[in-house]
């Protein structure tokens, strides 16, 4: 009887060099997306090619495992694409070299990290003097502060709380206040969206993901303040999935903050944004005069307090900077600093008169102007509808309005490039720079153009 060899096809494990491996990544690239291929698939490379099997190497044990667990049966379907026989894949974790992941570091300046440490408490960095007692509470806040002292009082009664509102309004400071009530009871983690990128990629760097987790997973009180800087960055929300998941299985406290509600984070994946709003969702709106009016008398007394003299302010003067001051916290706080100092230097009562000077660089051009108002004087002023200006079409009749209008929405408000370009029919921030370049360079150019937008802007800053 003739013998029956029983070992395996040696031909099949002949090595086979028929991947292009260049195309495979381009491919990759097209078939994952750029911002999953740049962070993950990037420096995945080709160890070794058989006829049924590849072997690819990658730099880290957490690269590993992140690929496989998530990205292992679509990079398998992407190379049959390139070679049918192969069914399966296998990945070896290689030594790092000088260009390790330089795509997921991306020029963070990594000397500005510091390192993690063993405890969540020693990492806050609860600032005492943001606290519920100097909070001023108001129409446009009441019920953000009301679910904070609830939540406070009650662990989990709402969860998560997601806070949001525009720039300068007090998120953080309630942040900041929550974190400091339930700091001596709870462990509570209190950091921005920006530093956990940070953290995240300083542990990728070091192989220290085991403890990045660790870390953040132990809070029973997790506070992230401008949740929105994570839009567009796929590895930073896969990672903050996953850690509020856990947290929010183990009854956690989450709270969350950001400048705009959670249907509106563009960038980000909709399974967070379900969960961002699967809690208590509360906005801070612009203050109204009763509210600054308020802030100026409690800096008022803490400057009392603080100098032991009265910053001597008349109250038409106090008055004054309630109605006139943008919708900003943060600027009427610096607006009274102004104020104060400049009758500290001339050593007199200021009167309103006085103020107007003082503060003409910010009252002429930064008067409290809506950009809704800036588009309908717009549209008015070339005679074309406000819905002709907002649409799509890019003929020059509409399109140099267009631009007029985002060009002036930068010039007279306080609002951010993104908040404008969502105004103008959800366009992009680019399209906004794009509109400011051009009319700029018109205005120095053209006359015509010039005595336009001085028009347009006396029109819109008068009463």
């Amino acid at each position: 009887m003739e013998k029956v060899s029983l070992k395996p096809n040696s031909t099949a494990l002949l090595e086979e060099k028929v991947l292009d491996w260049d195309s495979v990544q381009k491919s990759f690239d097209q078939s994952f997306g750029t911002e999953i291929y740049s962070s993950w698939l990037k420096h995945i490379s080709l160890v070794k090619e058989f006829n049924d099997h590849v072997i690819l190497g990658v730099k880290t044990r957490f690269f590993r495992d992140w690929i496989t667990s998530r990205y292992a049966d679509k990079i398998l379907s992407v190379i049959k694409k390139h070679k049918l026989s192969i069914n399966r894949i296998e990945f070896k974790i290689e030594p790092e070299n000088s260009s390790y992941n330089k795509s997921i570091i991306n020029n963070v300046n990594l000397g500005q990290v510091s390192e993690i440490k063993n405890s969540a408490l020693n990492y806050n960095r609860l600032n005492p003097a943001l606290n519920f007692n100097n909070f001023i509470v108001g129409k446009s806040n009441n019920l953000s502060f009301l679910s904070a002292k609830k939540i406070c009082a009650q662990l989990s009664r709402y969860n998560p709380l997601f806070i949001y509102g525009g720039v300068g309004l007090g998120k953080t400071h309630l942040l900041n206040s929550i974190g400091l009530e339930l700091s001596q009871k709870n462990k509570v983690m209190f950091i921005s969206a920006e530093r956990f990128m940070y953290q995240f990629i300083k542990s990728i760097k070091k192989n220290e993901m085991v403890n990045f987790k660790d870390f953040f997973r132990k809070a029973n009180v997790f506070i992230i303040d401008d949740i929105q800087f994570i839009r567009g960055k796929e590895g930073l929300q896969e990672e903050f999935f996953h850690t509020f998941n856990t947290l929010f299985d183990q009854s956690a406290q989450i709270v969350i903050s950001s400048d705009r509600p959670p249907n509106k984070l563009d960038r980000v994946q909709d399974r967070i944004k379900s969960r961002l709003s699967g809690g208590l969702v509360v906005d801070i709106g612009a203050p109204d005069y009763e509210l600054k009016l308020s802030i100026l008398r409690k800096k008022i007394l803490d400057y009392q307090n603080s100098f032991k003299e009265s910053p001597d302010l008349q109250e038409e003067v106090i008055d004054y900077l309630a109605k006139n001051s943008n919708s900003n916290i943060r600027e009427l706080i610096g607006i009274f600093n102004r104020v104060v100092a400049f009758g500290k230097m001339s050593k007199k009562s200021l009167t309103v008169s006085d103020c107007k000077i003082i503060l003409k660089d910010i009252y002429n051009t930064s008067k409290v102007v809506s950009i809704d108002k800036i588009q309908n004087v717009t549209s008015n002023f070339f005679s074309i509808s406000l819905a002709e200006m907002l649409s799509p079409r890019r003929s020059r009749p509409l399109a140099r309005p267009r631009q007029m209008a985002m060009y002036l929405a930068k010039k007279l408000t306080s609002r951010s490039l993104p908040e404008i370009g969502r105004k103008f029919s959800n366009r992009d921030h680019t399209t906004v720079i794009h509109a400011v370049k051009t009319i700029d360079k018109l205005i120095e150019s053209n006359d015509e153009m010039r005595k336009n937008v001085e028009e347009l802007k006396s029109l819109i800053l008068s009463d």
